[in-house]
């Protein structure tokens, strides 16, 4: 990705952006997509762990002069004594891995210039029409 559209589209050099899931060209995420331990009869199985190059990031910042993006991840965990803890994973990736970037809102068309997205259509059937 063009590190010129990612000052634009992250809001300039050296300033932190919002969440986000940056996807690079690599397997750099590993993720179990269950709890990570299965207790079956007294024995006990791991999850399988799934690799991919989606980051989940709390913060996303970029470094423009060294063509880097620093992303930043806090998860938030409970001690075998149930006190809240945060553990905080930074990241530093090459911007020329940086594949995409995905937000869960459209607010980054305001950064970009662009216009607000159409409303959704509602699908409208006649009484008599089946559908499926």
């Amino acid at each position: 990705m063009d590190a010129a559209f990612l000052d634009r589209l992250l809001g300039g050099s050296r300033r932190w952006a919002g969440p986000c899931i940056v996807v690079i060209d690599a397997a750099a995420a590993v993720k179990t997509p269950g709890p990570d331990s299965i207790v079956a009869g007294g024995q006990r199985a791991y999850a399988p762990r799934v690799s991919s190059g989606r980051l989940t990031a709390d913060a996303v910042l970029l470094l423009r002069e060294e063509n880097a993006l620093v992303i930043l991840e806090q998860i938030r965990v409970k001690d075998t004594v149930g006190v809240s803890q945060t553990k905080h994973t930074v990241s530093v990736v090459d911007v020329g891995r940086v594949v995409g970037i995905e937000y869960d809102h459209t607010g980054v068309l305001k950064a970009l210039n662009l216009p607000d997205p159409p409303p959704p259509r509602d699908t409208h059937f006649r009484p008599d029409t089946l559908v499926g």
